[in-house]
């Protein structure tokens, strides 16, 4: 079981825009009169489909993350974490490859089981090659798509007008991991993977229509979940 613990703030940008993402431990400063519990007025908690700007968690993804989180609710998300911010980042990299960055991060509210997600993007010098690890199952999305009980990836190429310069496109992978210390997966191994699958697709998607890449970067419209 996850252990219940008192988060004394407010991950995801909610305090000050400086701040926005990081995950803060001990007082907020609220006050000063020592009462370290307090909730910042602006804290919001929302529906999974309102995270990430409102247009990257599809109904299904919505469902997904209750698979992983145990919560249908999570902590709003700062206003730097959406699809469009990592799509404009992302055309400023290209044509370059690049170290992991965050698309969004994914919080439990406060008060209730801790779990973060977090959601990526990176750009490859070419589509994948190579064997998975055993741990991962292989799906038939974009260049490969690969699902474990606590992460997923999505590999895709992309063509745009908003890339020029390589003929062949940016070659994009999106993940979805959790977040903290290591943990053994707990529940049905197999929908956890589902999951995750799931959610990464959501994200691929929605990262592709912002990049307009033709053909959805060869995305199908819903997750193809049966095995290669």
């Amino acid at each position: 079981m996850r252990t219940v613990i008192n988060r004394r703030s407010v991950r995801g940008g909610l305090l000050s825009a400086a701040m926005a993402g990081s995950l803060f431990l001990g007082a907020t400063g609220c006050g000063g009169d020592g009462d370290e519990d307090e909730t910042p007025k602006d804290y919001k908690v929302v529906a999974g489909t309102q995270l990430c700007g409102g247009d990257a968690v599809s109904a299904d993804a919505s469902k997904a993350l209750k698979v992983i989180t145990g919560s249908s609710r999570f902590e709003a998300s700062a206003k730097m974490y959406t699809v469009a911010q990592a799509a404009a980042d992302l055309v400023e990299a290209f044509p370059v490859s690049t170290v992991t960055k965050d698309v969004c991060r994914v919080y439990t509210p406060t008060g209730t089981p801790d779990f973060e997600l977090r959601i990526t993007w990176n750009l490859e010098d070419g589509a994948p090659t190579g064997t998975s690890a055993p741990n991962f199952t292989v799906l038939k999305m974009g260049e490969r798509a690969v699902a474990a009980a606590d992460k997923a990836y999505i590999f895709f190429a992309c063509q745009s007008d908003k890339l020029a310069g390589q003929s062949e496109g940016a070659h994009i992978v999106i993940g979805v991991e959790r977040g903290g210390m290591p943990t053994e997966p707990e529940g049905d191994i197999e929908a956890l993977k589902d999951a995750y699958a799931t959610v990464a697709h959501s994200f691929s998607l929605a990262m592709a229509k912002e990049l307009r890449c033709e053909k959805n970067g060869g995305l199908p419209a819903r997750p193809v979940l049966d095995p290669a």
